[in-house]
């Protein structure tokens, strides 16, 4: 009997509720009697997000290469984002290129791009296959982005083609124990390891007259690692490769002309065109030679165990005049979306960079083995005092210039340019052919 007459106060309360509103009534608001399981029963439930499916492909960035790794960051992901699923792709440097071209050509490109501004600025955005990731790039990211890697990542007329996650700056290194030996050490900057050009080149007289006659080579077989020899004959004297804007190449300037004039003459370098740049780091593991100038936290980890106990290596920058206004080539690498013209997609595959880089940072880049492109991200590698000498460098960065046109053509014809002035060619007339091949390729 109780239960009936309170069914019909139940009643009368939702017919004189009817009354006053015709919207209420369509959704009965709870009394005090109702039970909690029938007010939830009342809200309506929130619409699950439609599953999409996205495509990465990843060159080989550290850890990103390997499939074991970025399925746990996909799992991780997922816990957080259930209804995008992103297949992986691992690509290599061999064919990576030519596989991701076939793609666009074939209307088949993947979603995402794990690579650098080279390709995905000046390459695939220049010719519009690419996604403006402008809304990607708040205040509060611009802020906190390298403002080095910021400009790469913007095609120079405002839309940005890459989201970046990490970087490294390329450095050379020494054999510290033989510098001590022969009493070079005394031009190195320990503390900061920076030296001018003029104690730079001190040292390797130094070593050379000790015994060792080969000092350090100038590699040119080709173009692996020419971010190092760059990176030498550019800080030397303040020379650039390439201007400001990115338009033309600069290479046959007073200050690299003299640079390679002076690396040519001096004892102990030599023009190797038998070498690459890996090839001369493993030489320098193997103590054949006293200093690499292809060189990184990476190079240096895969060298490890040939080095061993036999040397302690010591990395540095780039001679410069002053020894402090030094400009390092680096590594950038993040994401680009390719336009494929499905919004749902673009809207997943930015929300998993977003996870990536703004919600997931420090274990992102931790897995690249490289550091981040934000100021306010921590050290990955504060345990590892070795490893985080190497992240002292990020301040040097410099410009990054691969995203000048012609940038394929114009790394050809550097190394080209090495091989004839280790040849005798005179540095002005090498450096003149390079520009005028290089700056045909830019379109100059």
């Amino acid at each position: 009997m109780k239960k009936l007459i309170a069914l019909a106060l139940a009643v009368v309360m939702v017919l004189s509720l009817g009354a006053c509103s015709v919207q209420k009534a369509e959704t009965p608001a709870p009394t005090q009697a109702a039970a909690p399981a029938a007010t939830e029963a009342a809200a309506p439930a929130a619409p699950e997000a439609a599953p999409v499916e996205i495509s990465l492909w990843t060159y080989p960035i550290g850890n990103w290469g390997k499939q074991e790794v970025v399925d746990q960051l996909l799992a991780k992901f997922n816990a957080a984002y259930p209804n995008i699923k992103v297949t992986v792709e691992y690509l290599t440097y061999t064919d990576g290129d030519d596989k991701v071209n076939t793609a666009i050509e074939g209307n088949a490109a993947p979603d995402i791009v794990m690579e650098g501004p080279e390709r995905l600025v000046a390459n695939w955005g220049a010719k519009g296959k690419m996604v403006d990731l402008a809304d990607l790039w708040t205040d509060e990211a611009k802020a906190d982005i390298y403002a080095s890697v910021e400009a790469a990542c913007n095609n120079g007329s405002g839309a940005y083609y890459e989201y970046p996650l990490c970087m490294t700056a390329h450095c050379m290194a020494i054999n510290k124990t033989v510098f001590e030996e022969t009493g070079a050490w005394q031009y190195v900057d320990a503390e900061t390891h920076t030296w001018t050009t003029e104690n730079f080149l001190k040292a390797v007289q130094t070593l050379y007259d000790a015994g060792y006659k080969t000092v350090g080579a100038v590699f040119c077989s080709a173009q692996g690692g020419d971010q190092g020899t760059r990176a030498l004959y550019n800080n030397m004297y303040g020379g650039t490769f390439t201007n400001a804007e990115h338009t033309e190449y600069t290479m046959n300037s007073p200050e690299n002309v003299k640079a390679l004039e002076t690396l040519y003459a001096q004892d102990g370098i030599n023009f190797d065109a038998s070498i690459n740049g890996g090839e001369e780091a493993d030489l320098f593991a193997q103590g054949v030679l006293q200093m690499a100038f292809c060189w990184n936290a990476a190079t240096h980890a895969a060298r490890t165990e040939v080095i061993g106990d036999s040397f302690e290596v010591f990395p540095m920058a780039f001679p410069s005049p002053n020894g402090t206004d030094v400009k390092l080539c680096g590594g950038i690498w993040g994401f680009g979306i390719f336009d494929n013209g499905d919004s749902a997609k673009v809207d997943a595959a930015k929300t998993f960079i977003k996870w990536v880089c703004d919600e997931n940072t420090l274990e992102s880049v931790s897995t690249s083995g490289f550091w981040s492109v934000r100021q306010s991200v921590a050290d990955p590698y504060a345990d590892d005092a070795l490893k985080s000498v190497y992240g002292t460098f990020m301040q040097y960065m410099g410009d990054y210039y691969n995203v000048t046109p012609g940038w394929t053509e114009a790394r050809a014809a550097a190394w080209n340019m090495l091989q004839q002035i280790g040849t005798g060619t005179p540095v002005q007339e090498a450096a003149d052919a390079f520009v005028a091949t290089a700056n045909a390729a830019a379109g100059k």
